[in-house]
C-alpha cells in the first residue's frame, strides 16, 4: 500500500505529522514514523482540505478571452455555441487536460463538470488523476424528436463509463429549462433516479430566464422543475440567482445542492446571488468558478474572495459571509453534498489535501490563516496537491506539464484556422 508521511506541517493551528495510507488519512500525530513511506517536509507549510469546484465547464479553457464584455445570451448564441459546434473529441480532451492542470495548480481536486464530448473529458480526467463528475450535456432546443437519439447516446456512454476508473463519475447535465424540452427533462430525471446518478443543471441564472419561464409556464424555472418531477437530492443547481420565497422553500424541500458562481455572474451582469437568504434559511452553499471563458480562470481562492465580499456590499453588512464559513463552501459543504468522507483533514477521511506555502508573500503575516486564504491567497500559494492519496503536484511541479501546455497551444492554433 502506498504511504505518504507529511512531517511537521501546520494543521488547525498546531504542528503535526500526517500519515496517508492508500487513499485515506491513516494517522495524525507527533513524531510519526513508518516504513516505506514517501516523506514530505511540511515545515513552513499548512495542510488544508483540497478544494472542490461544484460547477464548471473545464474544456472552455479553449475560449478564455475569446468573447468577453457581453451578456449571457448574446455571448452563448453569437460566440460560444457556434465555436463549440466545431469542437472534436480531441479538442475537448486537450482543453480539459489544460483546465485540470490549472485546477491542480490552484489546489482543486474535484470538478463537477458539464460539457460536450464526454469521452474526451473522461480520458483527460483519468490521466490527470482528479475526481471528475462528468456531466453528459443535454440540449434539444425543445425539439422532442431528438430524445431517442439522446437516449441512445447516453445509454451507450453510461455503459462505457466504468472504464475510466473510480474517480470519473458519469452524470446527466440538462443545460437549462430554456434549452431542454419537458419530455427530455422528465426522462433525464427518471434515468438518473434509476441509475443513481447526479443531475447537473443551470437554474435561474438571469432575470430574463425567469421572465421567459413565467411567460411560458406561469412558474419560475425552479417551480417548473419541481412540477415536472425533475428535482431531488441528487440535483446540483448552478447559479440560482433569481429566486423568490417559493423557490427557497423548494430548495429546502428537495435538499438541492446549490453552486454559487459570483465572478461569472458579475462579469456577465447576470445578477447578485442572495447569499444572506441562504444563510438565514440554513441552506448550505457551494462556491464554484463556472467555466474559464466566463470567469476567466479556475482559481477557487479568487472565487472565495468574491463570494465573501459580494454579500457584504450588496447587504451593506461586513459581518456577512465570514472567512471560516466561506472556506467551507469549497471544502466541507461540497463533500457533504456529494456524500464523501472529505472536506476536513482528519483520520479516516479521504486523502484530498493541499499544502499551502506560508512563506508566500500573500500569506505573511499569518494573524489568521482562514482570513488570509479567503481574502489574500491565490493559486500560487498552493505548494502541494494530493488527491485520493496520490501526489498530483509537489513544490508547484506537475509531471508532464509542458507537454500538456504544448498540446493545448497546438489545439488553439487549429481552432483559429477552422
Amino acid at each position: 500500500m502506498q504511504k505518504i508521511l507529511i512531517k511537521n506541517v501546520l494543521l488547525a493551528g498546531s504542528v503535526k505529522d500526517i500519515l496517508i495510507a492508500g487513499n485515506t488519512v491513516s494517522r495524525i500525530g507527533s513524531d510519526l514514523n513508518t516504513d516505506s513511506a514517501e516523506i514530505i517536509n511540511g515545515s513552513g507549510l499548512a495542510a488544508l482540505p483540497a478544494l472542490y469546484n461544484m460547477h464548471t465547464h473545464t474544456a472552455m479553457s479553449l475560449f478564455r478571452g475569446y468573447a468577453d464584455d457581453m451578456a449571457l445570451m448574446p455571448w452563448l448564441q453569437e460566440k460560444i455555441w457556434p465555436q463549440e459546434s466545431k469542437l472534436t473529441e480531441e479538442d475537448v480532451y486537450q482543453g480539459t487536460r489544460f483546465g485540470i492542470l490549472e485546477m491542480i495548480k490552484a489546489g482543486t481536486v474535484l470538478a463537477n463538470d458539464m460539457y460536450w464530448h464526454w469521452k474526451g473529458e473522461a480520458r483527460a480526467a483519468q490521466e490527470m488523476g482528479i475526481r471528475f463528475i462528468n456531466g453528459f450535456t443535454l440540449i434539444d432546443f425543445h425539439d422532442e424528436a431528438r430524445l431517442p437519439e439522446l437516449k441512445k447516446d447516453i445509454q451507450q456512454q453510461y455503459e462505457d463509463s466504468s472504464q475510466y476508473g473510480e474517480l470519473v463519475e458519469f452524470s446527466l447535465a440538462p443545460h437549462a429549462v430554456y434549452t431542454v424540452s419537458e419530455k427530455t427533462l422528465r426522462w433525464a430525471a427518471e434515468f438518473a433516479s434509476e441509475k443513481q446518478l447526479k443531475l447537473h443543471i443551470h437554474v435561474s441564472e438571469t432575470e430574463q430566464e425567469v421572465i421567459d419561464c413565467l411567460r411560458k409556464t406561469g412558474l419560475t424555472p425552479l417551480q417548473y422543475l419541481d412540477k415536472i418531477g425533475f428535482l431531488g437530492n441528487n440535483v446540483i443547481a448552478a447559479h440560482m440567482v433569481w429566486l423568490d420565497d417559493k423557490d427557497f422553500d423548494i430548495v429546502k424541500k428537495h435538499n438541492l445542492t446549490v453552486a454559487h458562481c459570483p465572478v461569472s455572474n458579475m462579469k456577465l451582469s447576470s445578477g447578485i446571488f442572495k447569499y444572506s437568504e441562504f444563510l438565514k434559511r440554513g441552506i448550505p452553499v457551494c462556491v464554484a468558478t463556472d467555466g474559464p471563458s466566463s470567469n476567466n480562470n479556475l482559481d477557487l481562492f479568487e472565487e472565495m474572495k468574491f463570494a465573501a465580499i459580494l454579500p457584504k456590499i450588496s447587504m451593506m453588512n461586513p459581518e456577512l459571509a465570514a472567512a471560516e464559513n466561506i472556506l467551507q463552501t469549497t471544502t466541507l459543504n461540497p463533500a457533504k453534498a456529494l456524500g464523501l468522507a472529505a472536506g476536513e483533514v482528519k483520520e479516516g477521511n479521504l486523502a484530498d489535501i493541499i499544502l499551502v506555502d506560508l512563506d508566500n508573500i500573500n500569506l505573511i503575516p499569518n494573524h489568521n490563516l482562514s482570513s488570509n486564504l479567503v481574502y489574500s491567497a491565490h493559486a500560487d500559494c498552493v505548494h502541494t496537491t494530493i488527491c485520493n492519496g496520490k501526489i498530483l503536484m509537489h513544490n508547484r511541479r506537475i509531471k508532464g506539464e509542458q507537454e500538456i501546455i504544448a498540446g493545448f497551444r497546438k489545439t488553439i492554433e487549429k481552432l483559429r484556422k477552422a
